[in-house]
């Protein structure tokens, strides 16, 4: 009970430091701002994640040529490509679909291609993760979503897209902070930071329990764990990690 009210006061207390940013949105101007500049920070941001969790992905993403056609070739869509931060992780030659509803990263995401050649660009569309109507049923051999699923309104629909546009047989990569564990200090300190990272960070939810909605998708198979990221003091260390199969 004690743990409950602090966490309910010392909430209340960054949602009143953040009032001037709760004015801004009411008024219709944080937004679009949020919009252009959240980009800019991501760019920043991504290197230092990258940095941080390289072994991690290197070891996530390492078998994503396991799932290439019959004939070799590895489609895959990646929701939220946001910079293009995973594409140095892609085996040579693939054929990657972007997603992104947000239109300000394409700077960043050209950039990101030019220096990883090896990547070969299908298609890059301005599109949310629940609606992928653009992209045919069965008709990628991959997806991969990393530090998205937090942010998204509908995390149910949005594996229900994924597993509609997979090929049977193909595979959902995801590496996403979730909620800490009950009673947990990680826990305690994301109830506190959650309003912040909502409003500052494009809608970021820090206590979601993405795995439930997972395990109850629909994947003939699923391999996930838990793990705590090397990110410094950061209350978005708590991840799971893992694929799953269509």
């Amino acid at each position: 009970m004690e743990a409950s009210c602090l966490v309910l006061l010392l909430r209340t207390c960054m949602q009143i430091f953040l009032l001037p940013i709760y004015l801004l949105w009411y008024l219709g101007i944080w937004a679009p701002f949020c919009k252009k500049a959240f980009p800019y920070f991501m760019a920043s941001m991504s290197v230092h994640y990258n940095t941080k969790m390289n072994t991690k992905k290197k070891e996530l993403l390492s078998n994503l040529s396991d799932f290439a056609s019959p004939e070799g070739e590895l489609t895959l869509l990646e929701i939220g490509t946001g910079t293009g931060a995973n594409f140095e992780f892609y085996p040579t030659g693939c054929r990657v679909i972007c997603t992104d509803p947000n239109p300000n990263f394409k700077t960043f995401l050209d950039k990101s291609l030019s220096q990883n050649p090896h990547v070969k660009l299908d298609n890059c569309l301005v599109a949310s993760a629940e609606d992928l109507h653009q992209i045919p049923d069965a008709s990628v051999d991959v997806v991969v979503c990393t530090l998205v699923l937090c942010s998204v309104e509908n995390t149910g629909r949005v594996l229900s897209e994924v597993l509609r546009v997979l090929r049977p047989g193909g595979a959902f990569y995801f590496m996403e902070h979730v909620a800490g564990d009950p009673d947990s200090w990680s826990l305690f300190w994301q109830q506190i930071y959650a309003p912040a990272f909502n409003i500052l960070f494009d809608g970021c939810h820090l206590t979601r329990e993405t795995w439930k909605d997972l395990e109850k998708a629909g994947f003939s198979e699923l391999k996930l764990r838990h793990i705590h990221a090397p990110l410094n003091w950061n209350p978005a260390k708590p991840h799971i990690i893992g694929y799953a199969v269509k």
